[in-house]
């Protein structure tokens, strides 16, 4: 079927097909514009663990959420694919992570890994193989974006796009990220591992395209990474959860601060969304919480801005969401990918229908 055979047969009033993809759609990957690649995927996890079970519950959760979003209300009639012909990466990763977890107690304790030669040797594995995961990520992405896909990313935890920005490397001479997150993550191979969860926006700031990295929603940070802050030459730009709630607290409003965040920015964004960026009560099973955050409200209100400032998105990533006794992480975490997938795709010019004006209904 074409696809305009399939929109004339799909009933967006009704609940999303059983056997679909995303959010009940009925599109196949060749007739869907964007492909999400997911990547359940938490090796160096030291906290709480769940985030490679994120892209199960997104998916679960996509099926409740209504097609008919007020910003992009014809958005879904571009089709988001969840890519279903990734290696078996959660199997990989579990397999990992049983290696990594002696490791990582014995760093607690205050034992040195190089006394151990079996840690140190599963220590030089995970590095190794997480450094494989890295490329077929990359290898996966690619795969999309040479065929005029727009791609998106879904976590897993924060250590997994760093293969996607290798891939945007290749296609972009240069690129900033916005970073929205309770963490810095700008430690150097945390705990010894080379690709942890905690150093993957050191690891991106190694790729020479990487222009810069706005950061927002920061509440948690050690010595080290504010010394990577300094040594940037403003090469990163740091908008605390504290300095953000004190310039609203002083008067001034969430647009002003959206301008001055966005204004950091170069002409073309990646957008790095960890979920434990907002308010605990939204991800309530994130694996590294942290009192304040952004309410979800403020969050898209700053990414639809991206759009409105002239923009040109060139990815995302949505990373970290862990489920939990409820289908609540999931719900905001589907709904989160389908707000980022609106402005992406309207900043890469593709028609997601005009706002909804209910004053003037």
């Amino acid at each position: 079927m074409t696809k305009q055979e399939i929109l004339e047969n799909f009933d967006p009033n009704q609940p999303g097909l059983s056997d679909a993809t995303l959010y009940g759609l009925p599109f196949p990957a060749e007739l869907s514009d964007i492909i999400i690649v997911p990547a359940p995927w938490e090796v160096t996890v030291s906290y709480g663990s769940g985030a490679s079970d994120g892209v199960d519950a997104v998916f679960d959760a996509s099926f409740q959420v209504d097609l008919l979003q007020q910003e992009f209300p014809d958005l879904w009639k571009l089709g988001i694919y969840l890519d279903q012909d990734i290696p078996d990466w959660k199997s990989k990763s579990d397999e990992l992570k049983a290696k990594a977890q002696p490791i990582i107690e014995a760093l607690e304790n205050g034992e040195d890994v190089n006394n151990h030669p079996e840690l140190l040797q599963d220590l030089q594995t995970i590095n190794q193989a997480c450094s494989q995961f890295n490329e077929e990520v990359k290898e996966r992405v690619l795969h999309w974006m040479n065929q005029d896909k727009l791609v998106g990313f879904l976590g897993g935890d924060h250590s997994t796009p760093l293969g996607y920005y290798q891939a945007l490397a290749t296609k972009h001479e240069n690129f900033g990220i916005l970073h929205l997150d309770a963490h810095m993550d700008l430690r150097n191979a945390y705990e010894g591992f080379t690709y942890s969860h905690a150093s993957i926006m050191y690891n991106a700031l190694q790729i020479p395209q990487i222009g810069n990295l706005v950061q927002v929603g920061i509440r948690d940070f050690c010595e080290q990474e504010v010394e990577v802050v300094k040594n940037s030459n403003q090469k990163v730009r740091v908008f605390t959860d504290s300095d953000v709630k004190s310039m609203e607290y002083g008067g001034q409003t969430w647009e002003e601060i959206c301008t001055m965040i966005i204004n950091e920015l170069p002409q073309k964004v990646h957008i790095s969304f960890d979920i434990d960026g907002l308010y605990q009560w939204y991800c309530p099973t994130t694996g590294t919480p942290v009192p304040g955050g952004l309410a979800y409200e403020k969050a898209v209100y700053l990414l639809s801005k991206l759009n409105e400032f002239g923009k040109e998105i060139v990815g995302f990533d949505l990373v970290e969401i862990a489920p939990g006794e409820t289908d609540w992480d999931g719900n905001v975490g589907a709904r989160l990918l389908f707000h980022l997938c609106g402005v992406f795709a309207k900043s890469n010019g593709r028609h997601v229908g005009e706002k909804i004006d209910f004053k003037n209904l």
